[in-house]
């Protein structure tokens, strides 16, 4: 078998003696390659492959015409593009570049996922492939009389290699043969593009306020770095437009939601939100970052089933820098509140917040000192001083400023048998400005010193299997000097005890309230990690004081001189099986006052995760009803295309479900289709019961229906 390489036509005339005028080089391998005489025809036979450009033709055979520079090539013919388009026919005509000419029953495949068979193609520039009597689809057609799940029948199309897009002319969407959909001319991009403008995948949702609705997305780029998606939503209860425009800069990025909308649930009224975010890495380390929320209304995220839903809003600007011993932090924060039963006006609304925190390690002395250096104020919109119709005791107008100055010494030391022993001394000082307050109107200074030492022993043990266990019994004496000020307590209302903060000397959130007095702390902590994959660690501890502190409420936990138990365990196994539980045990009423349980299993065909809360009731905290809830939500892989979701939440308390939904995913080659419905069991004054049901469909294969090549399969 003769093989003959020819690395341009010029040495392979030079070889036949007779002389051809090229500039692009061709690679060309053949079983049998003839030149005929007079030297104007060069035929190859067998096993034919073209290398030009990066371009692959593979063919039976090529007859290359020096005159009209053209090739006649006959099938099966498969031409592979640089870009991964792949060209099949049964005969084909083409210039020597293969950009120009046509082929006969061609059939044109992208990014291995969109195929498209036409009885004729014409190749133009190398740019554009028009083709005429053309069906196109991204399901696997496998050669059988069946008819795709879908296809797209076309009189002509043109693919444009350039601008990556595909031009339709007398379209016709056929669902399984039968014709559904017909428009004159439509655009599409093609799967490799990844930003173009036109209309995304629709959505339909029926909805119990809003009535059958649809969602049609249309997206705009806007240059290389912008882009902005336009949503109009139509039911006959409502009309609204939802926007989201996205940008990204050199040095950070921002995102702008929009929705603005006219229904018959507020006559007359204009609704709508804005959520807006964004970061920016500025000179020197220092990070700016902000977020902005905004509704028009208590009801509106209810009412639209927003993805934004949430109970309380809050807009910050934050200014933040953080190096190896030195942390900066500067922010402004405004809080909303949609709760039914909170009034904005006598919440802290504006919130004012500078941290400066820097550590030294002197040579004289040894160890680490820390200055910490705080300014923080919240605003009240009510300018009444005092307490009115709210149920708690707080004073409706208050306002509160203060200004916190932490200095601390802290080292750490090694005893016989491996003892541990650490030490602290701190120094507060603390200044506050309370205004419109009719009782504690004024200035309150006070200087806190405090100390503590704290031993533990770890003792570590390796097991047969080549385990490893760690036993660390825990202990701390603290004192907090200083007397307390009639400062009211406006911040440290919610004191959380876990074992974050077994070992601290205050564990008030904030700093108008500070622990004081002898203080004592016990514990042992215990962790195994196993060889076999899987870790568990366990946590008990408690806290003793010489007097009770009034400001601990009840559920905290700490509210007499001995504190509830402290429990908080882990478990995570290589399976996918993770487990964290936490709570606090009144170990008198034999009760739990407060408990939170975790529980993930992830495995490849399904995921399952669950939470529980409880908190008992707790006047101090604005808590007349215990809250007792489940929290539930899963995956379930049925098949390779079919998966199913649900969620729900559970009050157990009031014995009444909050929310479920559940939900349907169908995805192949060529389809993907997501069906929900979900239930909101609204039980505030202010929001109303709604069902939700959704539905997307989305032809694959475009960019715009995203990828299905993880789900191509293969004809048998």
């Amino acid at each position: 078998m003769l093989r003959v390489l020819m690395a341009s036509f010029l040495s392979l005339c030079l070889t036949a003696a007779v002389a051809v005028a090229q500039s692009d080089n061709v690679v060309l391998l053949a079983d049998s390659v003839l030149v005929e005489q007079g030297g104007d025809k060069l035929v190859a036979t067998g096993n034919v492959e073209a290398l030009h450009n990066g371009t692959r033709l593979t063919a039976s055979s090529i007859v290359y015409d020096r005159v009209a520079n053209t090739l006649d090539i006959q099938g099966p013919i498969r031409i592979t593009q640089p870009t991964g388009e792949i060209l099949t026919a049964t005969e084909a005509q083409l210039d020597q570049g293969f950009r120009n000419g046509l082929l006969e029953s061609a059939r044109f495949v992208l990014d291995e996922q969109l195929q498209i068979a036409s009885a004729r193609a014409a190749r133009i520039d190398g740019r554009y492939t028009a083709m005429s009597q053309v069906a196109a689809t991204s399901c696997q057609v496998c050669g059988s009389d069946r008819p795709p799940l879908w296809a797209i029948r076309a009189s002509r199309v043109v693919h444009d290699a350039e601008e990556r897009q595909i031009y339709f002319d007398d379209a016709q969407l056929r669902v399984l043969g039968v014709p559904v959909f017909y428009i004159p001319r439509m655009r599409l991009p093609d799967p490799t593009l990844e930003r173009a403008r036109g209309f995304l995948i629709p959505e339909l949702k029926t909805s119990t306020l809003l009535g059958f609705g649809i969602k049609l997305p249309y997206f705009i780029p806007i240059g290389d770095h912008a882009d902005l998606t336009l949503t109009p939503y139509l039911s006959p209860i409502t009309r609204t437009l939802e926007g989201r425009y996205r940008q990204a800069f050199r040095n950070g990025d921002i995102t702008v939601n929009t929705a603005v909308s006219r229904d018959t649930l507020e006559s007359g009224t204009l609704r709508g939100l804005l959520f807006a975010d964004g970061a920016f890495q500025l000179n020197r380390g220092f990070r700016l970052s902000f977020d902005i929320e905004a509704v028009t209304d208590d009801a509106y995220l209810n009412d639209y089933n927003s993805r934004f839903k949430k109970d309380r809003l809050d807009s910050a600007i934050t200014l933040s820098r953080t190096t190896r011993d030195t942390f900066f932090s500067t922010g402004l924060i405004h809080y909303e509140s949609l709760t039914d039963g909170e009034h904005n006006a006598t919440q802290p609304t504006i919130i004012g917040d500078l941290r400066y925190n820097r550590r030294f390690f002197p040579k004289r002395i040894g160890g680490e000192v820390r200055l910490g250096v705080a300014a923080h104020s919240h605003y009240r919109y009510s300018d009444t001083d005092v307490d009115g119709s709210d149920a708690d005791t707080v004073v409706d107008g208050r306002d509160v400023g203060r200004v916190n100055i932490g200095l601390s010494w802290r080292d750490r030391w090694t005893l016989p048998a491996g003892i541990r022993a650490g030490a602290v001394t701190e120094v507060w000082i603390d200044h506050f400005a309370v205004r419109q307050d009719a009782v504690a109107e004024g200035d309150y200074t006070q200087v806190t010193p405090a100390a503590s030492l704290e031993l533990r022993w770890p003792l570590v043990k390796k097991t047969q299997n080549g385990g490893r266990v760690l036993l660390e019994p825990i202990a701390q004496v603290g004192w907090i000097g200083g007397d307390r000020t009639d400062v009211p307590n406006d911040e440290s209302t919610r004191v959380e005890f876990d074992e974050g903060n077994l070992l601290s000397l205050s564990r008030f959130p904030a700093a108008d309230r500070r622990e004081r007095g002898l203080i004592g702390a016990a514990g042992l902590r215990w962790m195994r990690e196993d060889p076999d994959g899987w870790r568990a660690a366990l946590t008990v501890g408690r806290v003793w004081r010489d007097d009770a502190d009034p400001d601990f409420s009840r559920s905290s936990g700490m509210d007499s001189t001995t504190s509830d138990w402290l429990l908080a365990g882990q478990f995570s196994h290589k399976t996918g099986i993770q487990l964290l539980a936490r709570g606090l045990f009144d170990g008198a009423d034999t009760r739990f006052t407060k408990a939170e349980i975790r529980a993930n299993v992830t495995q490849p065909k399904y995921s399952l995760g669950a939470s529980y809360i409880l908190l008992t009731t707790d006047p101090a905290e604005d808590r007349d009803d215990a809250q007792s809830q489940w929290r539930l939500n899963g995956r379930y892989n049925i098949d390779r295309q079919w998966t199913a979701t649900g969620s729900t939440r559970y009050d157990i308390a009031e014995g009444q479900f909050l929310t479920a939904g559940i939900g349907a995913e169908y995805r192949n080659e060529c389809v993907a289709v997501d069906f929900s419905v979900s239930r909101s069991f609204a039980s505030s004054t202010n929001l109303e019961p709604s069902t939700d049901f959704g539905l997307t469909v989305a032809l694959t294969g475009f960019s715009t229906g995203g990828s299905g090549k993880e789900y191509r399969r293969s004809c048998n």
